[in-house]
């Protein structure tokens, strides 16, 4: 293959957007693992904890639907929050089949120093806010569009 078509070329690696992503993900993530560590928090169980400090108690059902997480994935997060004392795990009284997690004094205590974390992951990143936030907005229309996509597929 010519240089003129390797620049063309739609199966490059460095052209395909599933491979940028994979790759910012794994990067992206190594910034926040020494700034989750001192939290005692991985960053899937950071997102829970988001979740959580936006509304507490949450149904795991719930939780799970915010963070786009089955409860396969999400059930042992929320033993580890569990047993770290972050979070309680009941039986709703509203319906028995539901189980309600909700932030102990612990894990609403932990709020607060988890508020330095978005700008220490901003400043590590050397772009600007108003970027990270286009950026985001971006990310959450092709996910949109793929869920569609998906949903538009399994019907068939």
């Amino acid at each position: 293959m010519t240089d003129a078509h390797a620049a063309d070329d739609l199966l490059r690696l460095d052209r395909q957007v599933c491979f940028a992503l994979a790759v910012t993900n794994r990067t992206v993530l190594t910034i926040y693992r020494p700034l989750l560590e001192p939290l005692g928090l991985t960053h899937p169980q950071y997102l829970v904890m988001l979740a959580l400090w936006e509304s507490s108690p949450r149904s795991v059902r719930a939780i799970g639907e915010v963070l786009m997480l089955d409860s396969a994935t999400l059930s042992p997060l929320l033993k580890r929050l569990e047993t770290a004392g972050l979070v309680t795990r009941e039986r709703s009284s509203a319906d028995e089949r539901q189980l309600d997690v909700a932030l102990t004094d612990a894990g609403t205590a932990l709020r607060t120093r988890a508020l330095d974390i978005p700008p220490a992951v901003v400043d590590t990143l050397g772009v600007s806010l108003a970027d990270l936030e286009d950026l985001r907005e971006v990310l959450w229309r092709i996910n949109a569009a793929a869920r569609a996509a998906a949903e538009k597929e399994s019907r068939r």
